[in-house]
């Protein structure tokens, strides 16, 4: 009796140090353990392809056309899995995870071991869980979305990364760096179910990600876990304010900061006179257009997690 072949097709980003020479018999075993499970593995590395839609589009009728529709795999960190999850959102292929970024906060919410061998496992034999994932316009969020300093922070984080090497420090350091050299404020108009408030703020964050938001001491991290849109709005802009804020951030106290204020919506919109919009979606930089849509889409995605996992 022949035995049925499923698909896994594994995606990586060269950059999370996927492939990395110390990891290359981690690597190996990896790949057997998986084939030992019936998996048919293709690898695909997504800085080397120029056209990444395509791609995607490929990955998915491979798996579509199969007998068993199998898997595919994110091998990164938040923002590797981002790229994937938006394009498999509207098929029924689950995604399994190979956490390799620096806080990895979808795999740890959802209890994916951090050890490549212990997740691999949770792809081949774990359940599959749907997921909540936030919108804003046509792009998506598992974790975070943000306008004004923190792409900035993120820009900064990635410059320290490149000279220095990635280490959860320059979190911090990039933070405290953009704090002392660059503050600007937005002028937005914010829409929250319907009402309107005109709003000057140096920093406004959604979370989709409730045990980010926990972990900051926020209390719409329960609003996140429901399927509500998140927020965060920061009033102040003076360089105290924002220094007293970064050092709430750092203790997990971010609700006792000097003028914070959190909410959450069904909707939200963000309209500015400003042509273009600068936002950090999942660690990623991204320019654009005004009015800004925010909802999410409950159950949207389907992830491989252990069969212990509670639901989200």
């Amino acid at each position: 009796m022949s035995v049925s072949v499923k698909p896994l097709s594994l995606i990586y980003n060269e950059k999370s140090g996927f492939h990395a020479a110390n990891k290359d018999e981690i690597y190996e075993q990896l790949m057997t353990n998986l084939t030992a499970y019936g998996y048919e593995i293709q690898t695909f590395e997504i800085s080397a392809e120029s056209d990444f839609n395509s791609l995607m589009e490929k990955i998915i009728s491979r798996h579509q056309q199969a007998e068993e529709i199998g898997i595919v795999v994110a091998a990164g960190g938040d923002g590797t899995l981002n790229t994937v999850a938006t394009k498999l959102m509207t098929t029924d292929i689950p995604i399994g995870i190979l956490p390799l970024g620096t806080f990895n906060y979808v795999a740890r919410l959802l209890h994916i071991p951090l050890d490549l061998l212990e997740a691999a496992e949770v792809i081949a034999k774990g359940q599959i869980r749907k997921v909540h994932v936030a919108q804003i316009n046509d792009h998506i969020y598992l974790n975070n979305a943000s306008l004004g300093l923190y792409p900035l922070f993120i820009q900064r984080r990635e410059l320290y990364n490149r000279r220095f090497g990635r280490f959860t420090l320059h979190a911090y350091t990039s933070a405290l760096d953009v704090l002392i050299r660059d503050r600007k404020e937005l002028k937005l108009e914010v829409q929250i179910d319907g009402k309107k408030y005109p709003v000057k703020t140096p920093l406004i964050f959604f979370g989709n990600n409730q045990l980010q938001l926990a972990e900051m001491n926020l209390r719409i991290a329960k609003c996140a876990e429901l399927g509500k849109v998140a927020g965060v709005v920061v009033a102040k802009s003076d360089k105290r304010t924002l220094f007293k804020i970064l050092w709430q951030l750092i203790r997990g106290k971010l609700d006792h900061a000097p003028d914070v204020y959190s909410f959450s919506a069904d909707n939200v919109q963000i309209h500015s006179k400003a042509k273009k919009l600068t936002l950090a979606l999942d660690g990623e930089i991204v320019e654009m257009q005004p009015p800004l849509h925010i909802s999410v889409r409950k159950h949207a995605l389907k992830i491989m997690v252990p069969h212990d996992s509670t639901s989200v």
